[in-house]
């Protein structure tokens, strides 16, 4: 089964001015960060506003990537609160040629550990054959995943990996000592310290942004070349903080759309990012290509 490594995008789902998905738009930007090198591509994920988006706009998404990311693999997003429900949207998505799906735990319920490790367990089922990643946000989900929990899960068949977002340096020093579970870091300010702890990569909303750098920042760690990785590191981090300075996706978008990538829509409740941060994102970006 396949490991999960390296740079992921969760990409950001263009809007037409009209509203509507635009297919031709994301398919362009998937094209490009797939040139750039990224590793993979998480559709429909929280960067993808996926919870404003209809079942039939999840497909067109997911087909869109689908067919325009080539040879590079594809995870597909899933949430909710009832694990029939989500089986149920694994199932369906299952029918494509996915590396895996992306689950948080059922969130505002708050279940018990006990009810966490009962959900994916047959969450895990009803994906088979595709690999399972937990997606641990607890500012999102209002579920903590204990270390013990998460242990758990790594036993369950078809759970592989995890985005980490829990916010626990010592979670994931131990899940990457484990080794039971891929681990790719979900908090962008986090690539660096997670790659060179050992973990696996990460899944970056910041790297649909000089891709290229991202990809060598992984690669760099990797061959053990300390120096130029901390460079990386250091130019990159004031882009990553430019881009969360307001809800992510607002000043992503915004910056890519002063690039031509995309239109600046966002679906409600999302409103569109400050002009100070917009202009604060420009900047850290064009500071990322004068570094070299």
């Amino acid at each position: 089964m396949q490991a999960f490594s390296g740079i992921w995008v969760p990409v950001v789902t263009p809007f037409a001015p009209d509203g509507a998905v635009d297919a031709e738009a994301l398919a362009a930007l998937v094209r490009h960060l797939v040139e750039a090198g990224v590793h993979g591509i998480v559709v429909c994920g929280t960067t993808g506003e996926a919870a404003t988006l209809s079942d039939d706009e999840q497909a067109r998404v997911l087909d869109t990537v689908l067919n325009a990311c080539g040879d590079v693999s594809v995870v597909m997003g899933v949430g909710g609160v009832s694990p029939l429900d989500v089986a149920k949207q694994c199932r369906r998505w299952g029918t494509r040629s996915l590396a895996g799906l992306l689950v948080p735990p059922p969130h505002y319920v708050r279940p018990t550990q006990q009810g966490v490790i009962d959900f994916y367990a047959r969450v895990a089922e009803a994906a088979a054959p595709h690999a399972v990643l937990v997606y641990d946000i607890p500012y999102r989900t209002g579920v903590e995943l204990t270390l013990a929990t998460l242990r758990t899960l790594a036993l369950i068949p078809g759970v592989r990996a995890i985005k980490d977002c829990g916010g626990d340096a010592r979670k994931t020093r131990a899940l990457i000592a484990d080794g039971q579970l891929d681990v790719l870091a979900g908090e962008d300010h986090q690539i660096f310290t997670t790659l060179c702890q050992g973990g696996s990569g990460a899944i970056a909303a910041s790297a649909h942004l000089h891709p290229r750098r991202f990809v060598a920042l992984h690669e760099a760690v990797r061959a053990g070349r300390w120096l130029e990785a901390r460079a990386l590191h250091h130019a990159l981090a004031p882009l990553v903080d430019a881009l969360f300075a307001e809800p992510n996706p607002a000043p992503l978008k915004a910056l890519l759309a002063s690039l031509g990538h995309i239109g600046p829509a966002l679906r409600a409740p999302m409103m569109p990012a400050g002009e100070e941060t917009v202009r604060a994102a420009q900047q850290a970006y064009a500071r990322v290509g004068e570094s070299g």
